[in-house]
């Protein structure tokens, strides 16, 4: 969304036309003028406009009649009603009605202003956000414009119509269910069941009668028959979250299911026929959990046919701000917040944090900082403190501050301090490090690919 904003102004006062037409224009914005509800309407219908001042006294009909019918016609238009009277009651009914805001009269030139440019800045993010959403029809929550996020959407594309079995890889809190999500809404299955499995909410001992069901008699409690979620997902999409985790017995009858397309039901004989693409997802190195004996080898070859590598945030910084933006229209609109977005020192403290718990762990962020900020424009030390300390080299909390802090953060930054600090002593000699901080060599590499300190 390109250029400045076009304002509006439905009222039948030439005065006060005259008046914000020179207003707005000396602040760079295009101006329309409507001197009833009728004109008013019709330039909605016909023109491009971002913002409207509506009047809530007009010669044909009331401001506050005709505010439904803007606001069906474009949800996101945002409207500022100007009254002549200064009553609750009035602004109260315009603001429920979906009014951005109201002004009344006689109002100030700056307050104006400020209102007008404030609901230029809304309507300006929501419309970045759908079109964003327009360019990645398909992909549902899934936001990003960077080079990686591109190569995902391809591959997403090109291995959804396919029945081939789809195994997601990355950190936790990438998004592996979104993408599942997307692959299936693109696929010729749509229009059939989306079952989600998290195998680490499941016991072990109960996982194989949730996924392949049970007979009567089974197992103590097994008062009746119960269909399980391969059958519940029959001729759809059967997501498999944390796939790394199932143990051994379950992945042998895992793997007789992808190779024989049907279930037996635990403590039955009769064989039943599904139809189901299998999408799985982890977070560990599932290659690595085979090499330890872990995981089956023939399983892992039978999941991964095509793999979709999701890449952690701090590998695509480029897409934060957009997230940001993302998250707030999503949050400000929940919580029937008022708010620009963050200031520029924030959006700059957001970019270079290292985001171990990646998008999820910056959804929180942006949902708290709207919740908790106390003014329209999210400032730096609203954050929580992990995220705006200046020194990356230490971290020192002489008392936790009077708005609390974020435990995780701090403790994600931390840690990261620890290790940079032991690589600092042993000369980058990462089996050294480890020994000082007492771990093993496998979980200090892996912190230090997580917070990004190779190459320091």
């Amino acid at each position: 969304m390109e250029g400045v904003g076009s304002v509006l102004v439905i009222d039948d006062e030439p005065v006060l036309q005259d008046v914000l037409g020179t207003l707005l224009r000396g602040a760079g914005f295009e101006v329309n003028s409507a001197m009833s509800a009728k004109e008013g309407l019709q330039q909605i219908r016909d023109e491009e406009i971002d913002v409207v001042l509506l009047d809530l006294m007009l010669p044909d009909r009331s401001g506050l009649e005709i505010l439904p019918e803007i606001k069906t016609h474009d949800p996101h238009l945002p409207v500022v009603v100007i009254t002549a009277y200064s009553s609750v009651e009035s602004a109260i009914e315009a603001m429920r009605l979906g009014a951005f805001h109201y002004v009344p009269k006689p109002f100030k030139n700056e307050e104006v202003l400020h209102l007008v440019r404030r609901a230029w800045e809304r309507r300006r993010l929501l419309v970045e956000n759908l079109q964003l959403r327009s360019r990645l029809e398909g992909m549902g929550e899934i936001v990003g414009t960077s080079r990686r996020m591109q190569e995902v959407f391809e591959l997403i594309r090109r291995a959804a119509p396919a029945r081939s079995n789809i195994l997601i890889t990355g950190e936790s809190g990438t998004g592996k269910e979104l993408v599942a999500r997307a692959i299936h809404r693109l696929s010729p299955r749509s229009n059939e069941p989306f079952v989600p499995v998290h195998t680490t909410a499941i016991p072990s001992e109960l996982l194989e009668s949730s996924l392949f069901g049970h007979v009567k008699g089974a197992f103590t409690g097994a008062v009746s028959s119960r269909k399980g979620l391969f059958e519940a997902a029959h001729q759809g999409t059967l997501f498999l979250d944390e796939v790394g985790t199932i143990n051994p017995e379950t992945q042998t009858k895992l793997l007789r299911v992808i190779q024989e397309r049907e279930i037996r039901r635990v403590g039955g004989v009769e064989a039943r026929s599904v139809d189901v693409r299998l999408v799985a997802a982890t977070n560990v190195d599932l290659w690595g959990e085979v090499q330890a004996g872990r995981f089956r080898e023939d399983l892992y070859y039978r999941l991964n046919v095509i793999t979709i590598d999701l890449p952690p945030l701090r590998h695509r910084r480029e897409d934060i701000p957009l997230l940001v933006s993302h998250f707030l229209g999503t949050y400000t609109e929940e919580n029937n917040r008022e708010m620009v977005g963050f200031s520029p020192e924030a959006i700059d403290a957001l970019t270079d944090y290292s985001w171990p718990g990646n998008v999820r762990e910056l959804e929180n962020a942006v949902e708290r900082a709207v919740v908790l900020s106390r003014g329209e424009t999210v400032e730096l030390d609203e954050l929580p403190l992990a995220l705006r300390v200046e020194s990356r080299d230490e971290l020192t909390i002489s008392e936790i501050p009077p708005e609390g802090l974020d435990f995780r953060y701090a403790v994600a930054t931390f840690q990261a301090q620890l290790i940079r600090q032991a690589l600092k002593q042993t000369g980058g000699v990462q089996r050294k490090a480890a020994r000082l901080l007492q771990l093993s060599p496998t979980t200090l590499n892996e912190m230090v690919h997580r917070f990004e300190l190779k190459d320091e």
